[in-house]
């Protein structure tokens, strides 16, 4: 298959080079076009008002594979890859490896997530990885996990269009208990801003926080409640893949609220 490789945490990322290394070994057309520096938690930025530049980069990933550092966000990376660096467009856009989950609500700031949804927009089917830990640096099992989804896509294409968030628990392959299909959770924080001051007497804040992982999602999504929660099956060492859309409209809503009338003088 002809695979875009993208992602957040930049064209040095271990992550990456794994995934990207892993399918050209399997037979896969890979091309990266990815940052050139980290650019996690930056959402569905784009670059509006400076110019963006991509610069071939050469002897990091294995000698097959086309590569490109960009200076703009997760998004810009793929959207300049399918309008400009591609002679065509790819048969899947992935995005990862990325060092961190993208579980419940984090995926709504999550660059990783949004290289993939750029994908989704401009119609190709999208797949976004992340390993489970901030510090495991092991990414062979969640690129083996890879290997085995790209193959299952490219042998049954996916129904409809979509992208599918993949989560890798950070331990071994021999004990990942299996994967799963989930439904998104909410992965709320309890924000704390720590207030400091720099040398120079000004003051400052460091968002930190405290996840709440077991927050339920609202009963008016009408998710399915049989499917397990991606936050509550990594846990359990299960590998979770989520089914995504661009489209947040809420369908409860509409149908709560299309009766309201509105009063014009």
């Amino acid at each position: 298959m002809k695979l875009l490789i993208s992602n957040d945490d930049g064209i040095y990322a271990l992550g990456i080079r794994t995934l990207a290394n892993a399918l050209a070994q399997a037979g896969h057309e890979v091309t990266v076009v990815c940052p050139d520096r980290e650019r996690s938690a930056t959402g569905h930025g784009l670059t509006l008002h400076q110019p963006i530049r991509a610069e071939m980069i050469d002897s990091i990933f294995h000698p097959s594979i086309k590569a490109w550092a960009c200076s703009g966000t997760p998004s810009d990376c793929v959207k300049l890859a399918l309008w400009a660096l591609l002679d065509s467009p790819p048969d899947l856009v992935l995005s990862g490896i990325n060092q961190g989950a993208n579980l419940g609500t984090e995926i709504l700031y999550s660059g990783t997530v949004s290289a993939a949804m750029e994908g989704i927009i401009e119609g190709i089917p999208s797949i976004a990885f992340s390993l489970a830990s901030h510090t495991n640096q092991d990414f062979q099992p969640a690129a083996k996990f890879a290997n085995i989804l790209v193959e299952q896509v490219a042998a049954k294409p996916l129904p409809e269009l979509m992208l599918l968030n993949v989560n890798v628990p950070a331990v071994p392959w021999s004990d990942i208990t299996g994967a799963t299909i989930t439904r998104q959770g909410v992965r709320r924080y309890v924000d704390v801003f720590d207030k400091r001051v720099d040398p120079r007497g000004k003051t400052y804040y460091w968002l930190t926080g405290e996840v709440l992982e077991d927050v339920e999602p609202p009963s008016g999504l009408n998710l399915p409640e049989h499917i397990p929660i991606d936050v509550h099956v990594i846990r359990d060492n299960y590998i979770s893949i989520t089914p995504l859309q661009y489209n947040l409209t809420y369908s409860s809503g509409l149908n709560q609220l299309h009766e309201w009338k509105f009063q014009f003088m």
